[in-house]
């Protein structure tokens, strides 16, 4: 597991701020995150979690979190580009963004367990189940990581 420190801000001083990103493991997987190592996020259709992409700077830090009948949080990654048009799109309404594999959580982290979890009750993630990028506090993303074992 990596040791290593990663900052609290972006380089322009802007405060770092965290997310929880979902994919279907049968579409994309933490497996091929690892492999891939900087990845596109693309495929996001939902109106809040575009508003979200457009919130996040290189250097914020997000959950991948596996859906279907996962249902868990598996690694970390680090938004290493700013929004731009999503390949996938042939309308070019939709952003994506590209993230780099941080580490993976030494224990996954099952929503279960995060639904009893009381740092993380009122997390949009959990209050919003289809939104497949949601901003998490500093508090929700380290409790997570807590959870997970890791020490990022």
């Amino acid at each position: 597991m990596s040791q290593k420190k990663i900052k609290e801000t972006s380089s322009s001083n802007r405060a770092k701020h965290f997310w929880l990103l979902k994919t279907e493991p049968n579409c994309f997987c933490w497996e091929e995150q690892l492999k891939a190592g900087i990845e596109p996020w693309d495929g996001v259709r939902n109106f809040q979690a575009r508003k979200n992409i457009y919130a996040m700077s290189v250097g914020d830090l997000a959950l991948f979190y596996h859906t279907g009948k996962e249902r868990r949080v598996v690694g970390i990654v680090e938004v290493v580009s700013e929004a731009y048009p999503d390949p996938t799109d042939s309308e070019g309404k939709w952003p994506c963004f590209d993230v780099k594999t941080v580490e993976a959580l030494e224990y996954p982290v099952e929503l279960k367990w995060m639904k009893l979890d009381s740092v993380l009750e009122n997390a949009d993630f959990l209050r919003q189940g289809r939104l497949s990028v949601a901003e998490l506090t500093k508090e929700e993303f380290d409790r997570v990581c807590l959870l997970g074992k890791t020490k990022v």
